[in-house]
């Protein structure tokens, strides 16, 4: 069976996050992130090129070395990479400023205003090795602030992705060197609250 593959993002991919470009977050970090973004969109094709011809023979799997055990792993960290990416780029390009709409009431709901939901977001990017998400609980109908460490650490039961602020030093050194404060702030200054409810409604609420 021919797997499905992923879609490689090309610079159209990032036009509308482009438009962060004098307002925080520059033309070339973007362009440069491009690059990495395709990576993993090109690596998780090539995981499933091989998944779909590997030999399913019980006798060849084990804990501590296998191909499957490889290849099952390095996907999580192919496809979180690509996804994790995919909404980070859908997510920006915007006004910034407040939560607005769907995402502002959950807010609200969960952390009691967005300023303090913004203060527990900012320390959880500063605390995390990698990412920062927004999880929607479509069973509690509440957000979370999820801290991950690595491509593959944002699946949490119940939850959908709906933001993701990447904290990787690629995303910022270009602009802010180590300063990861300075970058979150201007990245709060060009979210796309309207990309953020549309997941929302994308996750069935």
């Amino acid at each position: 069976m021919e797997p499905k593959l992923v879609k490689v993002p090309t610079e159209a991919d990032i036009e509308k996050a482009l438009k962060t470009d004098g307002r925080g977050i520059s033309a070339a970090t973007h362009k440069a992130h491009l690059t990495l973004w395709q990576g993993y969109a090109n690596q998780t094709n090539n995981i499933r090129k091989q998944l779909a011809e590997l030999d399913t023979d019980p006798a060849k799997g084990n804990q501590i070395y296998s191909q499957t055990r490889a290849l099952k792993v390095n996907y999580a960290f192919a496809f979180g990479g690509y996804v994790n990416h995919n909404v980070y780029f859908a997510t920006l390009g915007g006004e910034g400023g407040p939560a607005t709409g769907e995402v502002a009431r959950l807010i609200e709901e969960s952390y009691g205003s967005f300023e303090a939901w913004k203060a527990d977001w900012k320390i959880t990017a500063i605390s995390s090795r990698g990412w920062v998400y927004l999880g929607y609980d479509h069973k509690e109908g509440t957000v979370f602030n999820f801290a991950g460490d690595s491509q593959d650490t944002f699946p949490a039961w119940n939850h959908h992705l709906v933001l993701a602020l990447d904290v990787y030093e690629h995303a910022y050194f270009l602009d802010y060197q180590t300063a990861r404060a300075k970058y979150i702030d201007a990245w709060f200054d060009n979210v796309d609250w309207d990309a953020v409810n549309e997941l929302i409604r994308g996750a069935g609420h």
